[in-house]
């Protein structure tokens, strides 16, 4: 597509990412997306069109990452991205105290991960190479308000949005040599596919702890007041 404006969004499959995306689409970007199955990817290309381009990664894997780049780099030719959506991550429920620590490293390493922040690949797109034609891009974090206030039996989620936004201030400031701003959203609760996920969620780990009345008691609410 030439001329396109181009976009990279991650976790496009449903939710935010998904409308994301949609709304892009329609204003004429065309948007790289990643999804982690190829089922979903089909389903999106039909969806959008020649407009969408699927990358399959899990944006924990680094060189999943790199490759996804180099196809994006090879496709947009010497023009940089207008921009980065970093919307991908993962939620862990569950009491702090008895959370297995494989877990809470998952929690916080689906958002640290993020191609913007630790992965170079992606970062000459937008900018950071001089040889490339066009304005820089722009990098957009999608954090939580889970970020200004820690949400007790999500802690490992809250310390993944606090640790996003720490690192997307800090990137903002370094970024500035090279004229990348940094924007971080900051959603409050939201209906997609995520409480769903939520509400199937096996938590009966924590059934022999003090927390299991507040967990179930915790688990319908949060699904409730998303749908709401």
């Amino acid at each position: 597509m030439a001329n396109s404006k181009d976009v990279v969004v991650t976790g496009v499959s449903t939710g935010i990412g998904w409308g994301t995306t949609k709304v892009l689409v329609s204003k004429g970007f065309r948007v790289f997306g990643s999804v982690r199955k190829q089922a979903d990817a089909d389903r999106l290309q039909r969806e959008f069109g020649n407009g969408f381009v699927p990358l399959l990664m899990d944006i924990t894997d680094a060189d999943a990452v790199h490759q996804a780049a180099q196809k994006v780099g090879s496709m947009i030719g010497d023009r940089n991205l207008v921009g980065l959506v970093n919307n991908a991550g993962i939620v862990v429920s569950g009491p702090l105290l008895y959370l297995r620590t494989q877990r809470v490293q998952a929690a916080v390493g689906g958002q640290h991960d993020l191609p913007a922040c630790r992965n170079p690949s992606l970062r000459p797109l937008l900018g950071t190479d001089k040889k490339r034609q066009g304005p820089t891009g722009r990098i957009v974090n999608i954090t939580s308000s889970g970020a200004k206030v820690a949400i007790p039996l999500l802690g490992a989620y809250s310390a993944s949005k606090f640790g996003l936004e720490g690192m997307s201030d800090a990137l903002r400031r370094e970024l500035m040599l090279f004229g990348i701003d940094v924007v971080i959203i900051e959603p409050g609760t939201v209906n997609t596919a995520m409480y769903d996920k939520g509400e199937k969620e096996d938590l009966s780990e924590f059934k022999q702890t003090e927390y299991w009345e507040a967990v179930q008691k915790f688990q319908k609410w949060i699904v409730n007041e998303a749908r709401t």
